[in-house]
């Protein structure tokens, strides 16, 4: 056990302590598998305890030394007596896969593990169910000592993975889960040494088998390039012997880059919807960047010859394409913009996505955006669906889901949509001029549309020039967020020297008296967002932890008891609230990892977060239909629409196009022909 003390600076204007508060951190240090499993990792335990008193924090830790030994190839591959290979049908899963959830497995580690099931069904074809009597072969999900899988389905009856002691990572339990898929290592193909250097001389004497690569006989490729991103690729120290570097890559660049375990590589995914030769999302249903002329099979129509324009910039603005900020590109990029500049007040123009049909149980949708809002402060961006009943319906039925009616900010800013439409519809973005006058308009791009829950996000601006400027020990506060059952909460982001810290706690709210408290089985999670602009693409740093009611601490107060009770009483901008105990972690993220993705991109961070009741994994593997929160919304149907899609309107003084297609554009003529 040591002390630290880590230095608070305070902005009384937002956020003043009025009494001593508690604030605990749940944290491991990161250690990849190799080390987990052979009983070298030294894991920071769930008691890190930071004491507020005096603009200081003191830091309590509490180690265990995690011994395992265990006997397995590759660091993490258990053996059968069959040997098994990537190649053979036989040793496919039959799609959904079964699984269940050991009883052993911590509350939190399950919560992981359904996420990262959750990220097969966005990336692949790949889905998951829960395992019934009828499903006689399942991959079954338990906590024993450290992390490993079989490789392929080669186990009768149950096949047990393990996600043990430390395990509880989205990214490592990724890849178990494609061992028990079908994947060996990214370092076993038996094309590596054209790009990576085996030094064996650094290896530990016994382990250099950890080392051995597959010939084409045994796997496959699938045709895919050698992935230094893949989340099944070992890190550069894997089985070293401390004398250095067990694995160095033929192009230096990628040296500080493999062994990743945020996420699936794009490659990852795409080798494995080829070997289960499948290539449909499970919830994924739209992306566009418009770098397309085709406009992702979108449609514009306006009152007049003016409305949505694919655009590279817009004069006397300085907005620029968010697909490509900060980067150099190959050729030209483009967004949408809509200029509210010279134009009428109620003017107006509509840009429609492709018609999606919900594939899965529960209808829930999350639309995904970032919107440059360069007019004026009465300019408005509505946001709606049109579903349509039955494939005899050519009309559809609008529902108001969002409006945007805020001062410019200009800069580009990320926007979620929480969506529940339960039959075929579609995104519809209508902006209109308000009063005064303007010199910009909305300008759109990277939108995407998933059957996903949407989060809360917290995007900070000009955070490259926080962490350049700042003091080791700068915070920084969130908004305050409501979960969908009005659990309220605050996070808490502190820059150090090489790391970011992230903390979240509960907030006194306006539904306090409606709650559960101690706040049970809520997992928290927080994601510092990879801004690549494909959702699928994406390998964002996740974490997360989950309240225990019967967590009481050293202090005799209830972590997760009502804030009203256990907490302290602050003032957040003009509110007087009670803030209870902190969780987080103290090693979020390193800050040289930063620049490995695109967590910062046009010098903003974002963080995204999310609350979610995982009280029914206590009795069941799976978790009801998350609940979609609407806003009350009131506005008036302009004329335009009305009259029914872009792609159907009458077009009599309607300007509609869809580059897509010149089925439209006949149409519009038939009609007036008629």
């Amino acid at each position: 056990m040591f002390l630290s003390t880590i230095m608070f600076f305070f902005s009384p204007l937002s956020f003043s302590f009025l009494h001593t508060n508690f604030l605990i951190g749940t944290t491991e240090e990161w250690k990849d598998i190799p080390d987990i499993n052979k009983g070298k990792a030294n894991i920071l335990l769930v008691s890190l305890y930071l004491i507020f008193t005096n603009h200081y924090f003191y830091s309590y830790f509490m180690y265990s030394e995690l011994m395992l030994g265990l006997n397995l190839r590759e660091g993490d591959i258990m053996m059968h007596n069959q040997r098994s290979a990537i190649l053979g049908n036989q040793y496919r899963w039959n799609i959904p896969v079964p699984f269940e959830l050991s009883v052993n497995l911590s509350m939190n580690y399950k919560g992981v593990i359904l996420r990262a099931l959750e990220q097969f069904r966005l990336k692949s074809c790949i889905d998951f169910k829960s395992r019934t009597e009828d499903d006689i072969s399942y991959i079954s999900v338990e906590s024993r000592e450290g992390c490993w899988s079989y490789v392929g389905h080669i186990v009768a009856g149950a096949q047990t993975l393990s996600i043990g002691n430390g395990c509880g990572v989205k990214g490592i339990v990724e890849h178990e889960f494609l061992h028990a898929l079908g994947f060996w290592h990214e370092q076993s193909r038996y094309d590596r040494d054209d790009y990576v250097t085996i030094n064996f001389k650094n290896i530990i004497t016994g382990y250099a088998n950890n080392f051995d690569k597959y010939s084409e006989n045994l796997t496959t490729t699938q045709d895919t390039p050698y992935d230094y991103y893949s989340v099944m690729h070992y890190d550069k120290n894997a089985f070293s012997n401390g004398n250095g570097s067990t694995i160095i890559t033929k192009r230096s660049e990628f040296q500080d880059v493999i062994g990743q375990r945020l996420d699936m590589s794009e490659y990852d995914t795409i080798e494995l919807n080829k070997l289960y030769k499948c290539n449909s999302s499970i919830s994924f249903l739209d992306h566009c960047s418009f770098d397309d002329e085709s406009l992702c099979q979108m449609s514009v129509c306006s009152a007049a010859d003016y409305g949505w324009q694919r655009v590279e910039s817009v004069s006397g603005i300085s907005v620029t394409d968010h697909t490509y900020l900060g980067k150099e590109q190959n050729g030209t990029s483009f967004f949408m913009h809509f200029s509210t500049k010279g134009r009428n007040e109620g003017d107006a123009a509509r840009m429609e996505s492709m018609t999606m049909t919900p594939k899965r149980d529960c209808k829930v949708q999350c639309l995904q955006f970032y919107y440059y809002h360069s007019g004026n402060e009465s300019d408005q961006l509505n946001i709606w669906i049109r579903e349509y009943q039955n494939e005899a319906d050519n009309r559809g039925t609008l529902r108001l889901m969002d409006q945007i009616i805020e001062p410019p900010g200009n800069y580009w800013k990320l926007h979620h949509v929480p969506l529940n439409a339960n039959k075929t519809f579609q995104v519809v973005f209508e902006a209109r001029k308000g009063a005064g006058n303007s010199s910009g308009g909305f300008s759109l791009d990277d939108i995407n549309i998933s059957e996903t829950e949407c989060p809360h996000t917290w995007q900070i601006r000009d955070f490259e020039k926080v962490l350049k400027n700042s003091v080791s020990g700068t915070w920084m506060n969130s908004p305050l967020y409501y979960s969908s059952e009005g659990y309220r909460f605050l996070a808490l982001l502190m820059v150090n020297q090489n790391y970011l810290s992230v903390y979240v706690g509960l907030v006194s709210g306006a539904y306090d008296d409606q709650l559960q408290w101690p706040c049970p089985w809520r997992q928290i999670t927080f994601q510092i967002l990879d801004q690549n602009p494909h959702i699928q693409k994406r390998m964002s740093s996740e974490k997360s932890y989950t309240t225990d009611p019967t967590l009481v601490s050293s202090y005799g107060r209830n972590d997760w008891d009502n804030p009203r009770n256990n907490g302290t009483r602050v003032v957040i901008g003009n509110e007087t609230v009670y803030v209870g105990i902190f969780w987080g972690y103290q090693y979020a993220i390193m800050n040289e990892d930063l620049t490995k993705r695109e967590f910062i991109k046009g010098g903003d961070i974002i963080l995204l977060f999310t609350m979610q009741d995982i009280s029914g994994l206590r009795q069941k593997y799976s978790l009801p239909c998350p609940k979609v929160t609407l806003k009350n919304l009131k506005t008036s149907f302009d004329a335009a629409v009305k009259q029914g899609p872009c792609a159907t309107s009458d077009c009599l003084g309607i300007f509609c196009t869809s580059i897509t297609s010149s089925l439209i554009l006949l149409v519009c003529l038939r009609l007036l022909l008629n």
